[in-house]
Formats: structure tokens, sequence, C-alpha cells
């Protein structure tokens, strides 16, 4: 049984390692009446009876406001950083350096260290990354292995896949451990994490106490510059997942077409293994061919070990998968020690992930594909081949998220532009910034694309759905983006429920009313 699930002292859980570790600056009450700890929150809503309660500085909230009632709520332990105005005599308080980096290292004391008795496996990259964890679970369990993972998509702690309610990657350090550790008290040998740069930065420090005995890097291109400040940053905070490879057995695993693939193999003294969509190349397997069509891919793999060919047949639509497949397949293979052929056996068998490059079909004469792809690297990813096989017309609807990276937007709009004969751009997550302001940004992209004719500006998304399938004839190729499996479109006033998938269906049934 782990510790979470038992009573623990607090005494025990603040000894002086841990003090040190989380930058303790000073104590009060500690040690005066030995707290048990029942649970680790950072949402004032969320604290119950013998709760420790993070107070964090956010982007528009300050924790350290809802000190009160965290305390109101039965909260015996306070983290904070801030000086209070008073305090508490029955309540413990350890105030930090950083609120947010102390809840790593108290999430992990606090459930036993569950990375340490597991094998975790952490997948970094702008994209490719759920897909990539969705098929090493897949081809661990294939395998006859237990294991959990976590995922912008869904999760398990080891046994079927949940739905992910949040629009985050990489959750809070204390859900991180909470749910490795419940993993490992289902039996699980091996954990799938998708490392996101904002779980790898040390200004959320989310996976920092993760012991990770394998890192997987898809590739690096242009993201979340309003978070990492710039893009060397940005590749850097990434790279944490191979610098902390640390065990006695840890590998790295990296696409060598990427630009980045030697730097992050210098962050690790760890034997990193390479995959590559090239022929010519000298990775440790590389792509020599491939058919693809809107339901997978049939392809040919060279294996340099051996110097032996392997043919490979998925389910997975979009030619890029077979990449995210090569990555997959290196990674379960030197966790297991399993001759690849044999791994690759089992890529049949393997399902796609809901909402990427979803196909929806629903006796219309046109196609209709739902993905996640949101940036201008995912765009010249997923258009290119698409353009190839559609023979008439690509209709492309989109947009771009509010209070992130702005700079991607007129690149978002170019290369839809370029490849789609039709551009209709909606809401995707416009937050707290103007809808409409967000969408002449992407359009500014596309100066030569007559307006109302083959680029729409229409915020409301559903509306904007209806718009691609009125205007979608026999043999077109509709694709939607930027959603993919997501629950809701997040507004100034929170998330409205919704779901492209269900809305796409729903709008094509109308069609035969």
């Amino acid at each position: 049984m782990n510790n979470y699930e038992e009573n623990k002292k607090l005494t025990v859980l603040f000894n002086q390692g841990l003090l040190k570790r989380i930058e303790c600056i000073e104590t009060r009450n500690l040690g005066d009446s030995d707290p048990i700890i029942a649970s680790l929150e950072y949402d004032s809503r969320q604290v119950k009876s013998g709760s420790l309660y993070f107070a964090l500085v956010g982007l528009h909230k300050d924790g350290h406001v809802f000190i009160a009632n965290a305390i109101e709520r039965g909260a015996v332990v306070v983290v904070h950083q801030a000086l209070l105005p008073d305090y508490n005599g029955r309540v413990v308080y350890i105030r930090v350096k950083d609120s947010r980096f102390s809840m790593s290292a108290i999430a992990a004391s606090f459930y036993g260290f569950p990375s340490e008795k597991l094998r975790c496996v952490g997948v970094t990259g702008t994209e490719g990354k759920s897909t990539t964890v969705f098929l090493i679970w897949q081809l661990l369990r294939m395998s006859g292995r237990s294991a959990g993972f976590v995922s912008t998509v869904q999760a398990s702690a080891g046994g079927d896949p949940e739905d992910n309610m949040e629009h985050q990657t990489t959750p809070e350090a204390t859900v991180v451990h909470k749910r490795l550790a419940q993993m490992l008290d289902n039996g699980a040998e091996f954990a799938v994490l998708e490392a996101s740069s904002h779980g790898l930065s040390p200004k959320t420090n989310r996976l920092g106490d993760v012991v990770f005995t394998a890192g997987v890097m898809t590739n690096v291109t242009h993201e979340h510059l309003e978070f990492h400040g710039n893009w060397e940053q940005y590749r850097s905070d990434k790279a944490n997942l191979f610098r902390n490879l640390r065990v006695e057995r840890g590998f790295g695993v990296a696409n060598a077409d990427d630009p980045s693939y030697a730097y992050f193999a210098a962050a690790t003294d760890k034997p990193v293994h390479t995959y590559s969509m090239k022929p010519s190349s000298c990775a440790d397997l590389s792509l020599l061919r491939i058919q693809s069509s809107a339901n997978g891919a049939a392809y040919t793999v060279r294996v340099k070990e051996t110097d032996e060919c392997i043919e490979i047949q998925d389910n997975l639509p979009g030619a890029f998968n077979a990449g995210n497949v090569m990555a997959a397949l290196l990674t379960v293979s030197k966790l297991l020690a399993a001759p690849l052929r044999e791994v690759a056996a089992l890529v049949p068998g393997l399902q796609p992930v809901r909402g990427r490059m979803t196909a929806i079909r629903k006796g219309q004469p046109f196609e209709v594909i739902v993905d996640y792809a949101h940036t201008p690297s995912s765009f010249q990813t997923i258009f290119p081949p698409l353009r190839e096989r559609v023979k008439r017309r690509v209709i492309s609807l989109f947009g771009s998220p509010g209070e992130r990276d702005v700079k991607k937007r007129p690149e978002q709009g170019r290369i839809a532009a370029l490849y789609s004969d039709i551009v209709i751009l909606a809401d995707e997550d416009p937050r707290g910034e103007d809808p409409m302001s967000i969408l002449e940004e992407i359009a500014a992209g596309a100066p030569n694309r007559k307006r109302d004719h083959d680029l729409f500006l229409i915020p409301n998304r559903p509306l904007a759905i209806r718009k691609a399938f009125s205007l979608a004839r026999a043999g077109d190729a509709v694709l939607l983006l930027g959603k993919g499996h997501e629950n809701s479109i997040i507004y100034a006033d929170g998330p409205v429920p919704y779901d492209e998938i269900t809305e796409a269906e729903k709008a094509l049934a109308e069609l035969t009313q």
C-alpha cells in the first residue's frame, strides 16, 4: 500500500531534506502538533479536513487570497511564498521561494515516490506527443505488460482509458504523482507520460521529481513562446526530459530528421536511438517507402541493427503517423529487450487517438476529418499529403487560441491558404481576446484570398462547420482543425461545452433532413 493511502504525520513528510528541496524560507508551528495530512490541494474549493493547501500565484488569480477559505474548509498546512498578514496558531505554515515549484517534491514524498518503482517513459515534442504516448501504451499492453498513461486526450491508471476533461497536457505535480501511485497500486509496471514544455519547465516543475527510464522526442518547432519567452528556452525546457535520464538503463528515442536531434542527444549521457522518415537516413529505423489512404498506411521500414526490412500496416490515418509508430516501436523494443520485428507484428492492432485525423462518415459524399493540428509545423505535416491525395477541393476550418503565441497566427493562415481551396476561420479558445481580432490576424497571412468567396471569418464554430459542409461537394475533403478531442471552447467568461466530432456529426445529419 502506498503512503498516500495512509495517514501521514507532518514531521515524517517534512524532513530536513525535503525542506531544502522545496527551498523553504521559514516554518511556523511545524512540529508542535503533528497534524495528519489527508490530501494535497491547490484549489481552495477542493480543500477538505486535513488538506495541505498550496497558495499558488496564477495568471489571473492569487491563491494567497484564498488561504482563509482553505483553512475554514479544513486545511491543516499551508504552503505559501508571500508574507501573510496573520497566522492561525492551529495551522502549520511553510513559506517557500515558489509555491508551485515546491509541489513536485512534496507530492513525490506524500505519494511514496511512485516513479521510482515504475519504469516511466516521457514523450515530448511540438507534435505527435499524445499519439506516441497512446501507441507506446497499447504496444506494452499488447505485449502482455501492465501499464498506465497520461496524455492530453486520455489517461489510464492501469485499466481502460478515460477522457482527459482538462485542457492541460501535463497535469500539476500533485496530480501526476497521485496518478503514478494509482498505477502502482493497480499493478502497473510502466507509466507513459506526455511531457509538455510547460511540464518540463522549472517554472511549473510538474515533472521535476519524476524518475524517467526513457525519453522520446518527436520534433521541436514554433510553439508556446508566450510562456517560454523565446524558441531557445522552449527547446531547452523540452530537453530537460533527456537531461533527467538518470536511471542505469535509461535511454532516449529521437526523430533524426529534426534539426534539434543533436541538441537532445547531447543533453544526456544515455544512448539515444533514432528514427527517420527519409530512406537515405542512417537512423536506427528509417522509412523506405509508404502508401497511405484515408484508412491507414502500408510502409517498409529498414532496421539498421539487423540490416533487415520490415513491412508494416497500420490503421492510423495520415502518412505522418509512420513516424509516431517508429518512435513507439523503438521505445517498446528497448524497454522489453524484444526483437523489433516481434513488436512490429502488433502494429495492425493499434487504435488511433480520438480527434487525431479522425474520419467522420455519415453517408455524405465528401470527406470530413477532425484533427488537433494547431501549429504551423503541424499544418505543414498534415496539408501536403492530404492535398496530394484529395483529387477535388480541400476546405479547411481552424482558429488560433487567445492569450497564447500570436506570432503563429498569420503563418497558420499562409499555410492553410497555400494548400486549401477554401479557408474558414472560427473560434478556438479565444479566452479574453476579441474573437474576430484573432481571426483577422490569421487572415493577414492570406492576403490574396477574397472574403466571403474563398475566405470566411465566422467566429461561431458550429455555424462555421455548417458553412463548410454547405460548400462541400462530392469528392471534396473538409478538414476541421485545432479542437480535436477537446470538450469545450474557452471564452472570457469560461469554458463552454463543445465536442468537435459530435458537432460535425450533428451538422451532417442536418444536411439529410
